[in-house]
């Protein structure tokens, strides 16, 4: 992130970051876009990892639990999947720490009312995530790079390759409703912080 920043990404300016949970990447936004950075935990992250915990006749019930909360306003899905950790925690306390860590973060998009094309795009790290297995699929055969040009060859022709099957955003003419949210953000803590000092 400190790269990005010295190749001109202003720290200041409000963006939405989705994660997918790692503890390290979380601590980094936070050192470099502050702590009040809006932040959407990846739900097929947190499904995968509720899900490891479960046994099979378990994971259907569970799973629309989990996404039927998630269609919820904040307050209402957080307390529906605090519901079903406290059904979890006797029998299967992993499941239940699971669903609860992070919790907040899961409904991060939800709080800006966006529409549900864009939610449901942007609630999700495999918008990065697919283009990069793309790349693996075309380039896993390759057993000896001659040469960093070669992997930079092979990485863009994959990379386009890739692109040719990929589809629209759900929800991209939406966009500018996540931007408008996060310059009032940005607005909102500037303003806070003026008071603050004045």
């Amino acid at each position: 992130l400190n790269d990005l920043v010295s190749r001109g990404l202003d720290p200041k300016r409000k963006r939405l970051f989705v994660l997918d949970g790692a503890k390290a990447l979380r601590a980094a936004v936070n050192e470099v876009f502050g702590s009040a950075t809006p932040v959407q935990r990846c739900r097929k992250h947190k499904l995968a990892n509720v899900m490891d915990h479960l046994p099979d006749s378990l994971k259907d019930q569970v799973k629309a639990a989990m996404q039927a909360a998630w269609r919820m306003r904040p307050e209402e899905g957080n307390k529906q999947i605090r519901q079903q950790a406290r059904q979890l925690e006797k029998q299967y306390p992993s499941a239940a720490g699971s669903l609860l860590e992070g919790l907040d973060e899961l409904f991060t998009v939800n709080a800006m009312g966006l529409p549900k094309a864009l939610t449901r795009c942007l609630c999700t790290t495999n918008i990065i995530e697919s283009p990069h297995s793309g790349v693996r699929m075309r380039t896993r055969r390759v057993c000896h790079w001659q040469d960093g040009q070669m992997v930079l060859r092979w990485a863009t022709a994959a990379f386009l390759e890739t692109e040719k099957h990929f589809k629209k955003i759900g929800g991209y003419q939406q966009i500018w409703m996540l931007k408008s949210y996060l310059d009032e953000l940005e607005n909102e803590q500037t303003l806070a912080q003026q008071c603050k000092v004045g």
